[in-house]
């Protein structure tokens, strides 16, 4: 009986430490940079593809999946600048724009957006698009998408990695 007490008192106690905003929760705001800065900078794009849900057994049954998307700056000493984020489903369909105007990623940092499991909107073969600028010998930044799901004692989790279209 103490011990369950123990225990209860133990785990109510951890979750006043955990902070208000987890690691995937980013303020974009507070990144916003003038564009006129960018100017001489070199631009990029690229392309991640995301898996809101996959096929299982049949065309007909899916698995829902927690997406993490990452934008990480390799680079120990520059930024690199994010300009725009578009979110599209399996058609096409634009879902939503994260980022519309430039913000900065600091040197071997990385920020996340997180597709919760229940949303569903992008579908089996959902995809992200990053316009992004950096200065010239400055590598490209690295984009990273990693799914995951359980249920029970199964699992399920892989990656995918962005590729540069322009």
């Amino acid at each position: 009986m103490i011990l369950s007490l123990l225990s209860l008192v133990m785990v109510g106690s951890c979750r006043e430490l955990e902070p208000e905003h987890g690691p995937g929760s980013v303020n974009w705001f507070e990144r916003v940079v003038n564009s006129a800065t960018l100017d001489s900078l070199v631009a990029g794009e690229t392309y991640l593809s995301i898996y809101s849900q996959i096929y299982s057994s049949k065309e007909k049954r899916t698995h829902d999946l927690t997406a993490t998307v990452s934008a990480r700056n390799t680079n120990i000493l520059d930024s690199v600048y994010i300009e725009k984020v578009e979110y599209y489903d399996t058609s096409g369909q634009l879902i939503k724009t994260y980022i519309d105007q430039p913000v900065f990623i600091a040197p071997m940092e990385t920020v996340e957006i997180v597709l919760s499991e229940d949303d569903l909107q992008g579908g089996t073969g959902a995809n992200f698009l990053f316009y992004w600028k950096k200065k010239e010998r400055t590598p490209e930044p690295y984009f990273e998408g990693v799914m995951i799901s359980t249920s029970g004692q199964q699992g399920i989790s892989f990656t995918t990695q962005g590729r540069r279209i322009k």
